[in-house]
C-alpha cells in the first residue's frame, strides 16, 4: 500500500502556501484519498483471521498485520505528508480532522500488533515443538515451559490480558496438542506394532492430554498465590473438552492392549502350553485373541472425536464383553483338571460350584449384552453369543460329569463304617515302652468327604443317594464322638508326654491296662456302632483320670524327693569364719577347725534330708505296687533310678564345694593368719608350711568323706545296707563314698587345691628370705665378737659406728610392713620383726657393756697416772 503525493508545488512557507486556494483544495483531494486508502487498509487487516487453527497461525497474523501497518505508518511520518498536514492545519480544512482520527487509528492498531508480536516471539519456539516435534516426548516436555511463558503474556500484555483473547489463543494450542496425539496414535497401525511399544505410545500420549490440564491448574494455582496478578476464570470447557475426552480414549486403548498382554498372552497362552501339547489349540487362542482388536483397526469413524462418543462406546463395550467371554473360557478349560476351591468346599462340589460361578459371570455378561439391541444384533455380538452357548454347554458336560464320578464314589460308604474308631502304631509283640504306641482318631478322611459331598450336592440340587443322605444326618454325632475320642487321647498323649522312661516302666501295668480298654475301640467298635462309642469315651475317661491322678501323686512324690536332694546339694560344705575385727583373722588351726565343726552340723542335715527319701519311695510303692516293704520287684528299676540320681547329686555337691574351694584358696581375700616367727637359725611360718598344706588336705579329705554318712541301700530295694563285719573289730559299711571318691573331676580338684596352697605357701616362704639378710644379728657369737673387739682396744668413734649401725637396723625393722595377704593366707611379720629388734638391742646392749668397761679401764689408769705425778711432785 503506498501514498500517492499531490501534484502540486508545496515549495514556500506554510502559512502562504494555506492561503492560496488552489494549492489547499488539491491537498484536501489528497487528504481524502489517504483517508480512504488507510481506512480500507485497517479494515481489512481487522477482518483477517489465522489461517489455521493453531496458535502458530495467530503468531503469523499478527506479524503479517505488523508488516502491514508499519509500512503505512513509516509513510505518514515522511516529509511531503508532515507538510500536507501542516498546510491543511493552518488552512482550518476539514478534512485535516478526519485525517488525524484515521492516523490516530493506524498508530494504536500499529502499536498493539508490535507489542503482540513482540510478546508472542517469546512462545514461538514451544509452539513450533508442538507443531513440528516427532512423538509426544518432545510435546510432554515444552507443555511446562510453554504454560509459563502463557502467565508471563497474561501479565505483561496489554491485548492479551483478558479472557476473550487469552482464552482463543489457548484455545488453539489445546487443539495442537490434541492434533500431535492423533498423529502418534494411528489405530490402523496399533495393535500391529510390538505390544510393549504400543502401550509405552499410548502411555505417553495419555501423560501428554494429562499434562497440559496439570500444568494450567499449577499456574493458575500459582497466580492465586501470587495476590498480585489477575486470576485465571478462563472457560475449561472450551480448553480441556477435547483433551479429557481423548485421555479417556487413550485409557480405553492402554487397557485393551493391557489385557490382551497381560492376561491372554502373559498367562493364558503359557498355561495352556503346559496343560495341552496341541499345537492347533495354542494357535486357535492366539487367533482369537489377535481378533479382539479387529473392530479398532477397521473403525469407520474418528474415535478421538468427541462427535463419534457414542461409536466408541459402543466398540469398547462390544469389546470388554467379548474379552469377558473369552477370558471366562479360558479359565475354565485351564483349570478343569484342578479347580480353585473356596475355602472348606470339597472337591467335587467345590468344583461345581467354581463352574457354575463362572457360568453366572459370563451369564451376567450376556444380559448386559442383551440390554443393548445393537450389540446383540451385530455380527461381533452374534460371536460373542455363539462362544457363550459352546462355554455354557462344556460346563453343563463338566458339571453332570463330576456328580456322576461323585455318585459312584458313594458307594464305598458300607466299607468306610466298618472302620474301627480307633487306629494305632501298637503291634501283637507285649509293648514295655510308650513311644511304641500311638493311639489316633480313625475317621476315615472319605467319609467325612462324602458327608460334605453329599450336604453342598444337596444345596445345589442334584439328587443325593439316600445311603450318603442317611449319613450326611448323622454328621452332628460323628463330630460329637471324633471330637470326643480326640480330646481323650490328646488328654492321654499329653498324660504320657509327662513320664520319663522310668516311670514309664514303674507304671506299665496301669498303662497295659489302658491299652487293654483301647483295644476294644481299636479292634471291635466300629463307626455303624453309634450307640456304643459314647459309653466307650465314658469308660476311657474315667480310667485316663484314674490313671492320671496316680501320675500327680507319683509326680508329687518325685517334687519332694528332688527338693531333698536339691537341698542336700546346695549345702555349703565349706563356711569360713568371719574376722573377728578389724585385721585380726583367726588362726589357722581355728579356721580349719571351724570349716569342720559347721560341716559337720549341715551334714547331720543332709543325711535327715537323705533318710526321709526310702520314706516316699515306699509311699509310691504303695500306690504302684499295693506293697510297702521297700523292695517291691516292680519298683526295681524305680529305686535303681533315685539312687543314681543321688550319686550324681553327691558327686556334683563334693565337685561344686571344691570348687568354691579351690576359688576362695585364689582369690585375694584373706581368710586365716599364720605368723612369720625366728626360730635360730631359721625364719620359718608358725605353723609351718607342712603343717598347713596337711591340714588343708585334711579338709579336702573330709569334704569327700561328707559321702560316707549317705549309707547305700541293698539291691533292689530302698533300704540301707546294715554295716558288714570285716574281720574280728573292723565294720565296713557301704556309702557312696567308694564310689564318689574315685570320680576324676573330684580328684582333679582336690589335687589343684594342694598345689595352688603348696604354690601361696612357697611364695610365702620366698618373701620371708628377705628378712634373712639381718641374719648375722643372730649367726654370730656376741661374747667371741665382743673379746675380739675388745682386744683391738678400738676407739671410741668405732664403737659410735658400731652402735649407730645397730640403731639404724632396729629402726629399719619398724618401718617394714607387718602384714603379708597372699591369696586367702594372711602373713603376720609382727613377732619376725620384734625378734630381729631385739637381737640388734642385743648387740647394742653388749657393745655398751664393752664400752663401759674400756672407758673404765682408761680411767683406772688415768687415775693412777695423776697419783703418781702427785706423788713424784
Amino acid at each position: 500500500i503506498k501514498l500517492e503525493m499531490p501534484t502540486v508545488n508545496l515549495d514556500g512557507e506554510v502559512t502562504v502556501l494555506a492561503t492560496v486556494p488552489e494549492v489547499v483544495e488539491a491537498l484536501e483531494s489528497c487528504a481524502m484519498t489517504w483517508r480512504k486508502l488507510i481506512s480500507t487498509a485497517l479494515e481489512e487487516q481487522l477482518k483477517k483471521v489465522p489461517q489455521d487453527n493453531g496458535p502458530l497461525a495467530e503468531v503469523d497474523l499478527w506479524r503479517e498485520r505488523n508488516d502491514t501497518l508499519s509500512a503505512l505508518t513509516e509513510q505518514t511520518k515522511l516529509p511531503a505528508v508532515q507538510k500536507v498536514l501542516e498546510i491543511l492545519q493552518e488552512a482550518e480544512s476539514k478534512h485535516f480532522g478526519d485525517l488525524q482520527i484515521v492516523l490516530s487509528d493506524l498508530r494504536k492498531c500499529h502499536v498493539e500488533a508490535l507489542d503482540n508480536v513482540r510478546f508472542l516471539s517469546v512462545l514461538q519456539r514451544p509452539l513450533k515443538n508442538l507443531t513440528s516435534g516427532t512423538g509426544c516426548a518432545v510435546v510432554l516436555n515444552t507443555i511446562s515451559s510453554l504454560m509459563n511463558a502463557l502467565r508471563m503474556l497474561w501479565i505483561m500484555s496489554r491485548y492479551y490480558n483478558r479472557d476473550e483473547r487469552m482464552v482463543p489463543l489457548m484455545e488453539r494450542i489445546a487443539w495442537e496438542i490434541s492434533t500431535r496425539v492423533y498423529k502418534v496414535v494411528d489405530l490402523h497401525t496399533l495393535f500391529k506394532e510390538d505390544r510393549a511399544a504400543a502401550k509405552k505410545r499410548i502411555a505417553e500420549a495419555k501423560r501428554t492430554l494429562e499434562q497440559w490440564k496439570k500444568c494450567y491448574f499449577a499456574v493458575r494455582a500459582q497466580i492465586e498465590a501470587s495476590e498480585r496478578e489477575q486470576h485465571w476464570e478462563f472457560d475449561q470447557k472450551r480448553l480441556f473438552e477435547k483433551t479429557d475426552y481423548m485421555t479417556s480414549v487413550c485409557q480405553d486403548l492402554y487397557d485393551i492392549l493391557q489385557v490382551i498382554t497381560e492376561e491372554f498372552y502373559n498367562i493364558f497362552v503359557p498355561q495352556l502350553k503346559i496343560v495341552t501339547r496341541n499345537p492347533k489349540r495354542i494357535n486357535d487362542l492366539v487367533r482369537e485373541v489377535n481378533g479382539l482388536t479387529s473392530p479398532m483397526e477397521e473403525l469407520t469413524f474418528d474415535p478421538f472425536s468427541i462427535k463419534s462418543a457414542h461409536d466408541w462406546k459402543f466398540i469398547m463395550e462390544e469389546f470388554k464383553e467379548k474379552v469377558s467371554v473369552e477370558n471366562i473360557k479360558q479359565i475354565f478349560v485351564q483349570n478343569l483338571k484342578d479347580p480353585p476351591l473356596c475355602k472348606n468346599h470339597p472337591p467335587v462340589a467345590g468344583a461345581i460350584y467354581w463352574s457354575r460361578s463362572l457360568f453366572y459371570r459370563i451369564k451376567h455378561t450376556i444380559i448386559r449384552f442383551q440390554e443393548v439391541e445393537e450389540l446383540l444384533s451385530s455380527e461381533r455380538g452374534k460371536e460373542v453369543k455363539q462362544i457363550y452357548l459352546q462355554v455354557a454347554k462344556r460346563m453343563k458336560e463338566y458339571e453332570d460329569q463330576k456328580y456322576d464320578q461323585w455318585r459312584v464314589g458313594t458307594k464305598q460308604i458300607f466299607p468306610l463304617l466298618e472302620s474301627t474308631v480307633l487306629a494305632s502304631s501298637v503291634t501283637e509283640k507285649p509293648v514295655t515302652t510308650k513311644k511304641s504306641v500311638h493311639f489316633v482318631v480313625n475317621f476315615p478322611p472319605m467319609l467325612r468327604e462324602i458327608i460334605i459331598e453329599t450336604k453342598y450336592m444337596d444345596q445345589l440340587g442334584f439328587p443325593v443317594p439316600e445311603l450318603a443322605r442317611y449319613v450326611a444326618l448323622q454328621e452332628h454325632k460323628y463330630l460329637r464322638y471324633t471330637n470326643g475320642l480326640k480330646n481323650m487321647l490328646d488328654r492321654y498323649h499329653k498324660l504320657m508326654g509327662t513320664l520319663n522312661e522310668v516311670e514309664t516302666k514303674l507304671l506299665d501295668d496301669h498303662i497295659q491296662e489302658l491299652w487293654g480298654l483301647f483295644k476294644s475301640g481299636h479292634r471291635r467298635l466300629t463307626w455303624n456302632s453309634l450307640g456304643s462309642i459314647g459309653d466307650f469315651i465314658v469308660q476311657c475317661r474315667e480310667a485316663i483320670r484314674k490313671f492320671e491322678l496316680l501320675v500327680r501323686r507319683i509326680h508329687n512324690n518325685s517334687e519332694d524327693i528332688s527338693s531333698k536332694l536339691l537341698f542336700i546339694e546346695s549345702t555349703n560344705l565349706f563356711k569360713f569364719p568371719l574376722s573377728k575385727n578389724g585385721d585380726e583373722l583367726p588362726k589357722v588351726e581355728e579356721f580349719f577347725e571351724y570349716v569342720k565343726c559347721e560341716r559337720a552340723k549341715d551334714v547331720a542335715h543332709m543325711v535327715r534330708n537323705y533318710t526321709d527319701i526310702p520314706q516316699l519311695l515306699i509311699k509310691v510303692e504303695r500306690r504302684v505296687a499295693n506293697t510297702n516293704s521297700g523292695k517291691s520287684p516292680k519298683l526295681t528299676s524305680y529305686y535303681a533310678y533315685w539312687e543314681n540320681r543321688i550319686y550324681r547329686m553327691l558327686t556334683q555337691l563334693i565337685v561344686k564345694s571344691l570348687k568354691a574351694f579351690n576359688a576362695a584358696v585364689l582369690a585375694n581375700v584373706p581368710l586365716f593368719q599364720t605368723e612369720a616367727i625366728l626360730s635360730v637359725p631359721e625364719i620359718i611360718l608358725q605353723p609351718n608350711a607342712s603343717e598347713i598344706d596337711r591340714m588343708t588336705a585334711q579338709c579336702i579329705q573330709d569334704c569327700v568323706e561328707v559321702t560316707k554318712h549317705f549309707v547305700r541301700w541293698m539291691h533292689g530295694t530302698c533300704i540301707e545296707c546294715p554295716p558288714q563285719h570285716v574281720g574280728e573289730d573292723e565294720v565296713f559299711t557301704f556309702s557312696f563314698y567308694s564310689d564318689v571318691s574315685q570320680n576324676p573331676l573330684i580328684i582333679e580338684q582336690a589335687v589343684l587345691i594342694t598345689q595352688n596352697v603348696h604354690k601361696l605357701l612357697a611364695s610365702l616362704s620366698k618373701y620371708m628370705n628377705q628378712w634373712k639378710r639381718y641374719h648375722l644379728l643372730w649367726k654370730l657369737d656376741k661374747d667371741i665378737v665382743m673379746e675380739r673387739l675388745a682386744a683391738e682396744k678400738p676407739s671410741c668413734i668405732t664403737f659410735d659406728e658400731k652402735l649407730q649401725f645397730y640403731t639404724k637396723v632396729a629402726q629399719e625393722v619398724t618401718q617394714q610392713p607387718l602384714i603379708k595377704d597372699e591369696r586367702f593366707i594372711r602373713l603376720q611379720l609382727a613377732p619376725l620383726a620384734c625378734a630381729v629388734q631385739e637381737n640388734a638391742r642385743g648387740w647394742m646392749r653388749s657393745l655398751g657393756k664393752l664400752l663401759n668397761e674400756s672407758a673404765r679401764e682408761e680411767l683406772f689408769s688415768l687415775q693412777q697416772e695423776i697419783q703418781v705425778g702427785i706423788s713424784s711432785s
